[in-house]
């Protein structure tokens, strides 16, 4: 499985899988246009604003693997700082 992201405003909205057959079997990167060219056609998904990104769920590229609200600087996925506890 391939995984994506969707950002918007540098903050992960969504995130799916996406079926090896659908990006032709590529590695990463070539399989990232191919992708988001597929995510494309699924309207429910292109419908929703942002920019769609490949990730890891083995974190071997991007960072490590996001999650809702976790950032995104263009290069890898940042996880949301933790609530700082008060005693």
């Amino acid at each position: 499985m391939a995984h994506y992201a969707l950002v918007d405003d540098g903050i992960v909205r969504n995130v799916i899988a996406v079926a090896n057959a659908a990006i032709g079997d590529l590695p990463f990167p070539e399989s990232e246009p191919v992708g988001v060219a597929f995510i494309a056609t699924l309207p429910d998904l292109a419908a929703q604003a942002g920019t769609w990104w490949q990730c890891s769920y083995n974190a071997n590229f991007r960072g490590c693997y996001p999650g809702l609200g976790f950032g995104f600087d263009g290069v890898d996925f940042i996880p949301p700082a933790a609530p700082e506890l008060t005693p």
